[in-house]
């Protein structure tokens, strides 16, 4: 597990993320005070691929808002809304991308799961292996022992459809005007909605 000094404002969680391993990859949880981690925050939300699918309520624009959004999704999972995590390689420890359960519902056994990977590791199946990581944990007694998680993506992204499938995500329809739209925050556009159930078999990703 990694172990880091608290952060200001930050209260440390009684229950810390654990590391989770498989397929090459090690997802640990964000620091906030690693400048490498600011660094590969900032360039996966400020890439052009994410941003075109992809308008979260604070845009990165520099540095320092990646700092201060980055600080927001470990303060989440400090508090247990949400469990954020650094994909990196298990070999060397480069930062891949990010995964993590974006929304948690203890009450209601229910999770919104989300991914991205930097440019320089797409096509290693990097978000199939870390999803059905982050997957299996959330859904297990182990883990958050969840009982439902969603997925959605906007209508047009194929590959992110793909990859839902393929880690167990069924795909449930499309929710019309449920997100906004590129870059902006006065626009909608359709999504699909997948999801997975803990009674789900769980998927060969290997195939």
């Amino acid at each position: 597990m990694t172990h880091t000094s608290p952060t200001p404002g930050i209260r440390p969680s009684a229950h810390p993320l654990p590391d989770l391993h498989g397929h090459g990859l090690r997802l640990r949880p964000w620091d906030v005070d690693s400048e490498a981690d600011v660094d590969a925050w900032f360039r996966g939300r400020t890439d052009p691929d994410f941003r075109r699918w992809n308008t979260p309520l604070k845009i990165t624009t520099d540095l320092d808002s990646a700092r201060d959004s980055l600080r927001d999704a470990v303060r989440n999972a400090a508090e247990g809304t949400a469990a954020a995590y650094c994909v990196t390689d298990a070999a060397t420890g480069a930062p891949l991308g990010h995964t993590g359960v974006n929304v948690i519902n203890s009450l209601m056994g229910y999770g919104r799961v989300g991914y991205w990977v930097l440019p320089e590791a797409r096509g290693r199946r990097v978000a199939t292996h870390a999803l059905t990581l982050t997957a299996r944990w959330a859904l297990t007694g182990p883990g958050l022992g969840l009982h439902r998680l969603e997925l959605d993506h906007a209508l047009g992204h194929d590959a992110s459809c793909r990859i839902a499938e393929r880690c167990g995500f069924r795909y449930e329809g499309t929710l019309r005007g449920a997100m906004w739209e590129a870059g902006r925050h006065d626009a909608y556009r359709d999504m699909h909605l997948h999801a997975r159930l803990a009674t789900d078999p769980d998927p060969d990703v290997n195939l």
